[in-house]
């Protein structure tokens, strides 16, 4: 285009920007007025409370950050445009002024290519800077006119340094990422994705796109994002709101089946058995041994009639409800309720009248019936049950005979028998065999999409404690068999998948890195042969970035003049090393003059992130410490350290006295 015509597309783009800000501080305006009045329209008190609580979230739906350009593209079809962004933006007559990234007619604007324009004649990328709208890219699909990943405003955006928590990536979603982000609600999903491919964004992504296209069905249900840690939701916590998704669950899988507090700790023999599949197994036959024949007639005395039930009737009412396959206590009250449903019988026939329903409330509840059910179908309780196997040896023999081993039973077994389940040091794997438990008794909710991020360190044991909540939903799996570090993590996705309940959801490879740069992929790369896991090599489109190992007599030193280095540099920093060295590299820092945050608090540009939390994190420069101590401190050591390596998206600099690993030296 001729200067002047830039500079007046330009002009008019900034106007459509202010524009659309301003109708969007309208339409907030109307839903605060809205939410503001809304009591006094609404016909009782219930009415009142959902209105408010619809209004409320509306009104959080539509806040707008200056900061986040509300547009990042533009298509023309056939000279009819649409402005294309992070949420649906009308005017004040209901005009669309910009249309939702979620909306079909966006598709276009990630999968549309010179080969394929898809009725697209021109695409328009924007830059930006503070939120302010600087430059603009056009790409003429109809004259074959294509940049791809050699748009500069796209490159700019993928390379921008970043500070605090993840940025939605609705401006760079790449066409094999839009795939999966807009895969169908029934569809559950493997996403193998190599470090910097972007397996996160395209979780997150996916919910809130399902969100958009299921809202009342997914409202009712629920949405669950899971993470690793804290820290790590902490970390993703602002992408969903940023795209007006403010009511998805977020959790770890600790804080998702807590049913009391964690007070003990396991060796990690014991936990890995705890862990292990095999243990619903056993849990379930420890369960359902509680389950006894009738061995005698019920006789129940009403009034001046006595009912009798044979014991023949009795033991087909247990055994039909065994076959039926129900949880536990659900099967338990299915036989309360049939042998009132006998009684009934009985007395309808004597009586030539149906029993009223508080005579019925009287016969459950009544001696003969709750001791019949109590002996032939006893109540238990989770804590119980695991209580029951972990303090008696006979009880755990009988119960995991043929399943496991005599070694892993005395591991499994407490050295001192606590007097009760609630005097009991419960650990973190005891909780996964009570949610089992709990799941074997009750049948828990179910979510409509659970999202599972880094799920490759997720055990057997885990995995099913998501696949009961998931029962009914579908499931988005994230994660990178290369970067497992718990003892238990997954080798196979296919093994993960079967326990989750999911056995034939497609496993996706992401190889293409965006915000890795090459040289540190090609580090961590070196690492691969040594992880004894089969994944592809991970690939990275950016040839910037920076890469310095250095060998060093004062580690603490050298990692206070590489910090100093990178803070000579826009983005933030990461100071990973072992977790029982970070407290004397943070004081290295200190006496530097270098302000410094924890994951707890990431009060400064300069975060000390200990080895064992830095999964799933990114920082512009990464500053590595002694990395075999980051091997040598845990049994899968080299897979943390590939872990490690991959946090960088700009500088990477690592730091070392001892030998480097030999696969990197």
């Amino acid at each position: 285009m001729p200067a002047s015509d830039l500079d007046t597309d330009l002009k008019n783009e900034r106007e459509h920007l202010a524009s659309s800000r301003a109708a969007l501080r309208r339409m907030r305006d109307r839903a605060e007025a809205l939410f503001a009045t809304g009591a006094n329209v609404a016909g009782d008190a219930y009415a009142a409370e959902t209105l408010g609580r619809t209004l409320s979230r509306r009104v959080a739906e539509l806040a707008d950050d200056p900061t986040i350009p509300l547009f990042f593209g533009r298509l023309w079809f056939e000279d009819e445009p649409h402005h294309i962004g992070r949420r649906h933006v009308t005017d004040d007559v209901g005009e669309p002024m910009v249309l939702d990234w979620r909306a079909p007619i966006s598709r276009a604007f990630y999968r549309a290519s010179a080969s394929d324009p898809q009725g697209v004649t021109v695409r328009r990328r924007f830059g930006f800077a503070a939120g302010e709208l600087t430059s603009f890219e056009d790409e003429h699909l109809d004259r074959g006119e294509e940049l791809g990943t050699k748009s500069r405003i796209l490159t700019a955006e993928i390379e921008r340094p970043r500070v605090g928590p993840m940025r939605d990536i609705v401006a760079t979603i790449q066409p094999e990422q839009d795939e999966l982000v807009r895969a169908d609600l029934e569809d559950s999903i493997c996403v193998q994705g190599a470090p910097g491919t972007g397996k996160t964004a395209v979780g997150l992504h996916r919910a809130a796109y399902l969100l958009y296209l299921h809202r009342e069905r997914l409202r009712r249900s629920g949405v669950l994002i899971l993470g690793p840690n804290k820290a790590f939701l902490s970390y993703i916590s602002a992408v969903l709101p940023a795209l007006g998704e403010v009511e998805v669950e977020q959790s770890t899988v600790d804080e998702l089946i807590a049913r009391m507090p964690v007070r003990g700790r396991d060796g990690a023999q014991t936990a890995a058995v705890k862990h292990d599949g095999r243990m619903a197994t056993v849990l379930h036959r420890a369960l359902w041994r509680h389950v006894q024949k009738p061995v005698e007639p019920m006789v129940v005395s009403d009034g001046s009639y006595r009912w009798r039930i044979t014991e023949e009737a009795l033991r087909r009412v247990v055994d039909e409800a065994r076959r039926e396959g129900l949880p536990y206590g659900i099967g338990r009250e299915r036989v309360r309720a049939r042998v009132v449903g006998l009684l009934q019988r009985q007395a309808e026939a004597r009586r030539a009248e149906s029993p009223s329903d508080a005579w019925m409330r009287r016969m459950s509840r009544g001696k003969p019936v709750t001791e019949f059910i109590d002996a032939v179908w006893p109540a238990v309780t989770p804590e119980g049950l695991v209580f029951g196997l972990l303090s008696d040896a006979a009880a755990l023999a009988s119960a995991a005979d043929g399943v496991l081993t005599a070694e892993e039973q005395e591991l499994l077994l407490w050295t001192a028998k606590p007097r009760t389940p609630k005097a009991a040091k419960w650990s973190a794997a005891d909780a996964v065999l009570i949610d089992e438990a709990a799941g074997l008794i009750e049948r828990p909710s179910s979510f409509g999409h659970v999202v599972v991020d880094e799920a490759q360190d997720l055990s057997a044991m885990q995995c099913r404690a998501i696949a009961r909540r998931s029962e009914h939903g579908s499931i988005t799996l994230l994660g990178d068999l290369a970067q497992g570090t718990a003892p238990w993590a997954a080798t196979d996705w296919r093994e993960s998948l079967r326990h989750l309940g999911k056995p034939d959801a497609p496993v996706v490879p992401l190889t293409t890195g965006f915000r890795v740069p090459a040289a540190v992929v090609a580090l961590a790369n070196r690492l691969l042969p040594e992880l004894a896991v089969d994944v592809p090599e991970a690939v990275s489109l950016r040839q910037d970035g920076e890469l310095h190992l250095e060998a060093v007599s004062d580690v603490d030193a050298a990692a206070v003049g590489e910090v100093r280095a990178a803070l000579s540099h826009d983005g933030s920093v990461g100071v990973i090393a072992a977790d029982a060295a970070l407290d004397r590299i943070g004081a290295a820092l200190a006496a530097a003059g270098v302000e410094t945050g924890t994951l707890d608090e990431p009060s400064a540009r300069v975060t000390l992130v200990p080895a064992s939390l830095a999964k799933g994190l990114e920082y512009d420069h990464v500053v590595v410490v002694e990395p075999a101590q980051i091997v040598a401190a845990e049994p899968r050591g080299l897979h943390r350290l590939y872990v490690v390596l991959t946090r960088a998206v700009s500088r990477l600099a690592v730091v070392h006295a001892e030998p480097l690993p030999a696969a990197i030296a």
